[in-house]
């Protein structure tokens, strides 16, 4: 797959802030990038994840695979009560609904801010790789997070075009990645919990 950027900048050498949630998301992303001569810092900010024990084994298998490649990686605060604040009132909504919006801007705030504070250009995030998750509320809260900091723009890049999902499939059984069976906080846990039951 041959990346662009959208204003038609050279793709070769730049830089880009990578919102990453998991290494299954994560990896045939990074790889796509690298492959087109780009430059990625991964950025892990999830304090959606729950239970902390989760938290703790997806990002370890994230920078199982980043030092693969020697991909540089910052990884945020955990803060889950902070994340509980944000989404508050929204408990109940259902997957890919007003809670998930929310989720995604507060990441994808902390990403942009991130950006703006070491100088990149460009953030992006994986979350648009999953095929489980609104493409248009990432977009939306990518260029809502944008559109406050100065100097940094986002990446509207749909992850799961190109073969990269097939490509995701197939690093998933090649890395032997741990898999998760929800998106991560208690709410899609509880749900995911509910259609195994039925």
């Amino acid at each position: 797959m041959l990346l662009a950027l959208p204003d038609g900048s050279q793709v070769s050498g730049t830089e880009v802030l990578l919102h990453a949630c998991c290494a299954p998301c994560s990896s045939s992303v990074i790889e796509c990038m690298l492959q087109n001569g780009m430059r990625p810092t991964v950025f892990f900010c999830n304090p959606n994840i729950y239970p902390f024990k989760e938290y703790e084994i997806r990002k370890e298998e994230l920078k199982r695979f980043l030092r693969e490649g020697n991909v540089p990686y910052f990884d945020e605060e955990y803060n889950h009560e902070e994340w509980l604040a944000k989404v508050h009132g929204y408990e109940s909504e259902p997957e890919r609904g007003k809670r998930c919006e929310k989720c995604f801007l507060f990441r994808m705030l902390r990403t942009a801010e991130y950006a703006a504070k070491h100088n990149f250009r460009w953030f992006t995030t994986t979350l648009s790789s999953s095929r489980w998750k609104d493409y248009n509320q990432i977009v939306e809260a990518g260029r809502s997070a944008a559109a406050v900091y100065s100097g940094v723009s986002f990446w509207e890049q749909n992850w799961r075009k190109g073969g990269l999902q097939q490509r995701r499939a197939e690093l998933l059984r090649e890395k032997q990645f741990y898999n998760q069976l929800y998106c991560g906080c208690e709410y899609s846990l509880d749900s995911a919990i509910k259609k195994q039951k039925r």
